[in-house]
């Protein structure tokens, strides 16, 4: 019989978590390691155009580049994480994103663009190790409560990471910061080598099980897949829109503290996540947040009350990403689940790089307000595929995982 979860309030949710031995230390390592990441694009972006005196689109070029690379490495990454363990990754990993980020500084464009792809898909999979490290750390009636933080931690590092980075820019160079960013990599890639946080709990079996790839890739997980593009589909629509919106009404400048608005919510809305004791499963988060962002676009007024539009849908952000790494935890055989978190990184950016030319097209045919209402629609539309993938079943419900007291039949 599967343990029940224990009668817990909201705060001591959080008090078991942090209790666990380990997850502190390696949430706040993770987050640390999450900051340079997320201001690789931006700063990249800089130095193309101010340094490399290149036009945006030879930026967006880099960009798509490294974007590529990682689409098509992360489960590459993530199986060898499975099979090596995480040492041997950490130090092909770090040393290959390293020796990139010190030496893009000095790169001609040419030679730029060619060592973007392989940066890109042999980046250090910060996101994909956090989770495995909570999934391995935490007991399963913990784990709604601690990727709930996870999520928290990649909203917050979204917000600090860009910010110093355009900082230290515009008082230093772009020069020092990539510099920065391959000095910040090479830390805690050598942070978590020390470190060497498990990848598995001791009570879960090492060996594969029957069946190989097709005994976790089935529909339920293709169904995983497909809400993790919608979700960021949607977010990338919504920036995308909200960004053509705030240029059109002259309040562009005001960008930033929409977004942050918009990430002070998501955060809100993790919390209450990972207090609650059940939650709606990642189907319902996901149509939620494709619903509400729809009707953004009839908002007229000023900078402040679009940002405050897009609050309820943001409250669901944060838990969607979180129920999509609960379900993939689960659904995941321990011997497979850097495989399939790698899988769940490449989805979420396959979701990224469409919403990108599709809402751009509905935006400039159009108005940025139907941007918003594309990015909502589009999110459903992914929705009602995951739904075809499962026959209409719900969405969330775990896979039983054998363990080494109970074994598989």
């Amino acid at each position: 019989m599967t343990a029940q979860q224990p009668a817990v309030s909201g705060t001591g949710r959080y008090r078991e978590l942090f209790a666990v031995p380990g997850v502190a230390r390696s949430i706040l390592l993770m987050f640390v390691a999450r900051l340079p990441v997320t201001a690789m694009g931006l700063t990249l972006t800089l130095h193309v155009v101010t340094d490399l005196h290149r036009g945006y689109v030879a930026a967006g070029l880099v960009a798509t580049s490294t974007t590529v690379g990682t689409m098509l490495g992360a489960p590459l990454v993530g199986r060898a994480l499975d099979r090596h363990g995480l040492r041997p990754v950490l130090a092909v990993c770090g040393t290959v994103a390293t020796a990139y980020w010190i030496g893009t500084p000095w790169l001609p464009y040419e030679a730029l663009l060619i060592a973007a792809f392989p940066a890109g898909a042999l980046v250090i999979p910060v996101s994909s190790l956090s989770r495995q490290v909570l999934t391995a750390l935490v007991p399963e009636h913990t784990r709604r409560t601690a990727f709930s933080v996870d999520a928290i931690a990649m909203e917050t590092s979204f917000v600090v990471g860009p910010a110093v980075a355009l900082f230290l820019a515009a008082n230093l160079s772009s020069r020092i910061v990539l510099t920065g960013i391959g000095a910040v990599v090479a830390l805690t890639a050598l942070l978590l080598h020390l470190q060497n946080p498990p990848l598995r709990s001791s009570r879960e079996p090492a060996a594969p099980v029957p069946g190989g790839v097709r005994s976790w890739l089935d529909g339920r997980m293709t169904a995983t897949l497909l809400v993790s593009m919608a979700v960021l589909f949607v977010l990338g629509g919504t920036e995308l829109a909200l960004m053509a919106a705030l240029r059109a009404s002259g309040e562009v400048a005001w960008t930033g503290t929409a977004v942050a608005i918009m990430a002070l919510a998501s955060i809100v809305g993790g919390i209450v996540h990972g207090a609650v004791r059940r939650s709606l499963p990642q189907s319902a988060l996901m149509t939620l947040l494709a619903v509400l962002v729809i009707p953004v676009g009839l908002i007229t007024g000023p900078w402040w009350l679009l940002g405050l539009a897009l609050v309820p849908m943001q409250l669901v952000c944060a838990p969607t990403l979180a129920a999509i790494s609960e379900n993939v935890s689960n659904l995941a055989p321990p011997h497979a689940r850097g495989a399939a978190m790698g899988l769940q990184d490449s989805a979420t950016r396959i979701g990224g790089a469409l919403s990108s030319p599709l809402i751009g097209i509905v935006i400039d045919r159009s108005t940025p307000a139907w941007g918003f209402a594309a990015s909502g629609i589009g999110g459903l539309l992914f929705v009602t595929a995951a739904a075809l993938c499962t026959g209409g079943a719900r969405l969330g419900s775990p896979r039983r995982q054998p363990t080494l007291d109970t074994p598989s039949t």
